[in-house]
Parts: structure tokens; sequence; C-alpha cells
């Protein structure tokens, strides 16, 4: 296997074995074009409509579309759907994520919707739903939230107990913020059977009756999407309706929740990259002191900043996207079953998808908001678009766990792999510790392309290592508790994979197009390197102030700042060849 999961904090990735969105194939771009026509026609011209939650409105267009195959992207042939590969479904997530409320309803439909029992469900239970499903004839939903259960998701008290007759489970109790609630025909609910310590799941239908919905909720935005609370009352589910094992619930929440953060990302930059379209678009429009706005420094640092951070999301998207993809091909070609294959593909890189979620809900927010400010008035008024961007944007970094909760869990990821002996942590991290001790290394001149850059980014997973290290050996077994120290880690092993990966895409298409052709980029990718490797600084400075003292920590401040020192870099200039090219296109064009 070229890359496991975590490993890149430990080894040397190289261009070419990463995939960048350059390398779209004619296949994957009809399927991208086929969602794109289907925002424009279906989606874009009637919002508000749709965030009026117009009758059976969310359902037609739901149904169309399943007739385009938008639902069945990432479902195999033989099941009604495209059989689309990992990557491409990654491509028409990005798409449809331009669709606000649709683009909630059509995820948690096709992702956590049926994800559960296209990966976990038995061949019956696979012929019965999927096909139905992929078509949009049946519209799903997942039912996993309580009152009392969010982020601790296996502390629900919705219960099963077995009939005396051993023909059914009798359901009952409560869930909260169910995304598709009010027209789903098929619920994948999430219960503990009997007291048990773990959650089961159960595929329950409509028509089964003993369910009972709330009125829908008022949201800040997503306003089209249906959300409601969900009451089973001696809901009668038949024992084959029970998905996967018993206990297993928690297990297969936890794996779809992988998919869903990855996804989410994907999802986020393409909202991105459409909001930095309808602002470049106004910035150009909006005359003021008789020049467009786009002419004045202020507007292109947003523009260009924007830009850059979208850029660096994507490029990390498809990178991982691509590494999940070969670990499935190599679990399938070993012989595993094709569904536990893309589970075990996907929690293998399930540190990524964390990252992912977390940098991708943020630069949306980033992006969002400053639209807001590139129209001014007009973006803070309800007939311009970036009213619903900017609140349609926020519910990102709550959904598919907290963006604390994703930090929290890329650490304990982390660490736990390195506990099981499956990332090798403890030699490189002894390494930088003797590193910080002995004489530096003088470094032979290298004026090659990239090898400043590359040096950057191996200074950024030393400076890693050496706080994480510091961390672990200090705290040991309080660190769990210590949140504010794992998020400052956690924010230093973001910034390392996105801006390395934004490195590699570059490295990669100037080896294909050349270097005189790729003068944007090379300014996107220095621009977030510099400013990467000033948030490493400060990460890991206010880590290292929170435990550590005396000499011992003088001695690592010096070390950090060893490994988060950098030439002098103009960023100004970079961000105005960004701006330019932007508003010349007139459109985000990387």
């Amino acid at each position: 296997m070229k890359t496991k999961g975590s490993e890149f904090l430990i080894k040397e990735t190289l261009a070419q074995d990463i995939f960048i969105p350059e390398q779209w194939n004619e296949e994957q771009l009809m399927m991208k074009k086929t969602c794109e026509d289907f925002i424009a026609t279906e989606v874009s011209p009637i919002l508000d409509k749709i965030d009026n939650q117009e009758e059976g409105l969310m359902v037609s267009i739901m149904k169309k579309a399943g007739e385009l195959g938008i639902l069945g992207i990432s479902v195999p042939e033989n099941l009604g759907g495209l059989g689309f590969d990992f990557v491409t479904s990654m491509l028409t997530t990005e798409v449809i994520g331009t669709g606000h409320s649709v683009a909630v309803a059509l995820s948690a439909h096709s992702g956590i919707g049926t994800l559960p029992i296209l990966y976990y469900g038995n061949e019956e239970q696979k012929k019965k739903y999927i096909p139905k499903l992929a078509t949009g004839e049946w519209k799903a939903s997942y039912c996993l939230t309580e009152p009392a259960s969010g982020s601790d998701a296996n502390s629900g008290k919705t219960n099963a107990k077995l009939t005396a007759d051993g023909k059914h489970y009798i359901l009952n109790g409560q869930k909260m913020w169910i995304t598709n609630g009010g027209f789903a025909d098929i619920f994948t609910v999430f219960a503990k059977i009997d007291g048990d310590k773990n959650l089961s799941a159960f595929i329950v239908e409509k028509s089964f009756g003993g369910i009972t919905l709330n009125a829908e909720e008022h949201k800040m935005g997503i306003k089209g999407s249906s959300t409601r609370q969900v009451f089973f009352t001696d809901c009668k589910v038949p024992v084959e309706n029970l998905l996967s094992q018993r206990e297993n619930g928690f297990k297969i929440a936890v794996n779809i929740l992988n998919i869903g953060r990855i996804k989410l990302a994907g999802a986020a930059m393409g909202a991105s990259k459409h909001t930095i379209t309808q602002s470049v678009k106004y910035a150009n429009e909006r005359i003021q002191f008789e020049r467009p706005i786009s002419k004045y420094g202020a507007i292109r640092y947003k523009l260009a900043e924007q830009c850059i951070r979208t850029f660096a999301t994507e490029s990390a998207i498809y990178r991982a996207s691509q590494n999940i993809e070969d670990a499935i091909n190599e679990l399938i070609a070993g012989g595993m079953d094709e569904a536990k294959a893309i589970l075990k593909g996907i929690e293998q890189f399930a540190v990524e998808a964390a990252i992912l979620k977390i940098n991708g809900s943020e630069t949306l927010n980033y992006v969002a908001d400053e639209g807001v400010q590139i129209y001014g008035g007009m973006g803070y008024s309800a007939e311009g678009p970036m009213d619903r961007v900017y609140r349609d944007s926020r519910i990102n970094r709550i959904f598919e766990g907290t963006n604390e909760i994703n930090r929290l869990l890329i650490v304990d990821m982390i660490l736990k792999r390195a506990l099981k002996g499956e990332l090798d942590l403890m030699g490189p991290a002894q390494k930088v510790a003797a590193e910080l001790v002995g004489i530096p290394e003088m470094q032979e001149a290298n004026d090659t392309l990239f090898a400043y850059e590359k040096k950057l980014i191996t200074n950024y997973k030393k400076a890693v290592l050496l706080v994480a290290g510091a961390a672990v050996q200090k705290l040991m077994a309080t660190l769990n508790k210590e949140q504010e120290v794992l998020m400052n880690i956690a924010d230093m092993v973001i910034e390392t994979y996105v801006a390395e990966s934004t490195l590699l895409r570059v490295e990669k298409l100037v080896n294909m197009k050349g270097e005189e052709n790729c003068k944007e980029q090379l300014n996107i990718m220095r621009s977030y390197i510099n400013t990467a490797c000033d948030k490493i600084w400060v990460s890991g400075k206010e880590a290292l102030n929170s435990f550590g003292e005396g000499d011992e920590l003088r001695m690592m401040m010096v070390g950090l700042k060893r490994f988060t020192k950098q030439e002098a870099f103009n960023p100004k200039v970079a961000r105005q060849i960004i701006a330019q090219k932007l508003i010349t296109e007139n459109k985000y064009c990387f």
C-alpha cells in the first residue's frame, strides 16, 4: 500500500502518488456536468420556494435526482446504481454542495440514509431497499441523535425489546434533528436491545406504524431541509430488519460518520467555489469612487484569501479521496468483500476525514463571511445571495460531529494507532527530541523548485512530533482531559496536512503543465504554506506553555521556533497575482 492513514506525519509523500483535480477523465466530467445542470435547472431558480418548504417540493426534487442517477452514484449497478468509485462520488458531492438545503437532503439520503444498509445489510436487505433508495422511489433518513445524546451518541435511551414469539422488536424512544424526517420512507434507527451496553441498528419502514413526527424545526439556515423530531411508540420491527449484528450499531454509526465527514468537506468546498464566483462577479460589477471595487487592495485581499483557502482544501480532499480509493482496491484485490473493503479503506483514513471535515467547514465559513463583506450592505440583505450562503454555512461546523469533537478525535486516533503499533510515532518523535539537544546539521544548498517548501513541510511535521511527544510524556494519563492542548495539537496536524497537500498538488501540476503556466497556483501554494507556518507556531506555543516549565520549556520553545522559521515572503504581491486572475476570469477558475 502506498500510503496508510495518518502516515503523512512520519513519511514523505511524492507528488506523483497523489490524485489532483486537474486529472479528471471524460466520464467523470460528464457526471459532473449532469450534476451542474441539475442544480442550475432544478434548484438554483427556486431557492426561495425550497426554503419555504412548499409541500412536496423537496420530494419531487429528490425524485428528479434519482431519475438522473445522482442518488445512486456509489451504489453498485446490480443494485440499481451507477457504480462509480469513491473519487467520482466526491466530485459529484462537490457539485451538489452548491445546492444549499437540497445538498443537505440529497447527502443525508444517499449518505447516512443509504450507506448503512448498503455496507452492513445482508443480501436480502440490500435487494429489498437499495434499488428503491438509489432511484429515489423511497427516501431515507438516519435516526441517531437524541435530546440527551448528541456527541455522546452511545448514551442514547431509545430501546428495543424482543417479543415473546421472537418475531419482532418493539421500538420505543425519541430522536431529534432528523434530516429528511418529514418525508422519509425508511429510517435507520439506533437503539439498545434490553439494556445492552452498545447500540444496535434497525431498518424501520414508515409503514410499520408507531411512528409520529413533531412539526418542522425552525432553523437558522438550511431552512428547506426537513428536520423533525421522530417518536417511536411500540413500533413493531421484524427481527430480520436488525442491521448487522446486535450491539454493532455504534460501530456502524462511527464508520458511516467517517464517510459523512469527508463528504461534508467536499460539499463545503463546492459551496466555497460557488461563493467565490459570486463574490468576484459582484466585485467586478459594483462601482464605488468611479471604479469597480475589484480594483481595490482590500477587496483583492479578500478574493485571493477566499481562493487560497479553497484551493488548499480541495487539494487535501482529493489527495485523501484517492488514498481511500487505493486502499479499497488493495483490500478487494486481497480477497476482501467489497462492502467491507470500502468501510475498512475509509476507516483507515478516519484521521484525514476528521481533518477535512474541520478544514472544509471552516474554509466555507471564512469564504461566506468575506462574501457578505464584499457585498457590503447587499451582503446583509435577504435580497442578495450572501444571506443564504452565510446562514447555511454555519451548520457544517456542527454536522457530522462538532469541529471540537473532531479535533479531539484526530489526536486520539493518532495516539491509539501508535499504541497499537500501527503507526511508528515513537521513533520519529525521539529523533526530533534528539535533534533539539544536538548541533543543527548544515544543510547543503538546494535551489531546485519546491526544495524550500518541502523543507518547511518537513519542519512542520517535526513541530507536531515535538509538541505531541512532549504532551504525551508530560501529561501521560491525564492528556485526554487536556482538551485545550489536544486542540492545539490538532490544529498543527490540520495545517501540516493541508499545506503538504497543496504543495504536492502544485508540484504535480507544474510537472504536467510547466512552471510558466502555473504562476497563480505557485503563489497560492506559497501563500498557504507561509500562513500555515505562523498558525503552527502559535498553536505549538500555546500548547507548550500550557504544560511545560523551566529549562525544559525554554528548550522546546527554541526547537519549535527552529521548526517554524521561514524566509521573508511578500504576501501582498502573491495575493494580487491570484486576485487578478480571478477578476480577469470573473469566476473561481482553479
